[in-house]
């Protein structure tokens, strides 16, 4: 997989963009919303991608914001909707605007865009709404403490490759972040989540 892609932004369109690295050029499928947010850069530009294989073409998904990426992801798992009317959802909304429309349950919203019938629309809400709500919860949360969230996530992220279950340790991470504030390491934050599982 390719996490993300940095280099010389040589070309950009509203439906793609073409980043030279190490002299190869990528030529990626953006949201309009990532045109929107690259559409005054000159030079070095990085963005976030999503690859996707298949028997007749690879595809190179790039996004400007983690977020974005994200929710791209999060679309593309529900049966029904394939990377490009996941791409036209996040051109229709920014991707905090798909969230809230998910976990809010607001069918019309999700409906309005070009593509999305009821049946598909009721599908992205029945499967992903509890999900975007707790993204939701963590990104309201990122604009205050941005810096231990990276911390919890990183420590979730191990506990998850030490083979305890990422509901229990999320539930723990919480407990924890909530008795002894932020001020724990990393390091400290696993053990004691570990001491509890």
């Amino acid at each position: 997989m390719i996490a993300y892609i940095e280099g010389e932004l040589t070309h950009k369109e509203p439906t793609h963009a073409i980043i030279e690295a190490a002299g190869l050029g990528y030529q990626i499928r953006i949201s309009l919303n990532t045109y929107s947010s690259i559409k005054e850069i000159k030079g070095k530009c990085k963005l976030h991608t999503h690859l996707q294989i298949k028997e007749d073409a690879h595809s190179l998904f790039g996004f400007f914001e983690i977020t974005e990426k994200k929710v791209f992801q999060e679309l593309i798992s529900v049966s029904g909707i394939g990377p490009g009317t996941a791409m036209v959802m996040l051109s229709s909304m920014d991707a905090v605007g798909v969230q809230q429309a998910i976990a809010s349950e607001d069918i019309r919203a999700i409906q309005g865009i070009k593509g999305i019938g009821a049946k598909t629309a009721q599908r992205v809400i029945l499967e992903l709404k509890d999900k975007m709500k707790k993204d939701l919860l963590i990104t309201d949360n990122q604009v205050n403490t941005f810096p231990y969230n990276t911390k919890r996530n990183e420590a979730l992220s191990a506990l998850v490759t030490l083979g305890i279950s990422k509901n229990i340790a999320e539930k723990n991470l919480d407990v924890i972040i909530k008795k002894e504030g932020e001020n724990l390491t990393l390091e400290q934050l696993i053990k004691l989540a570990l001491k509890m599982s």
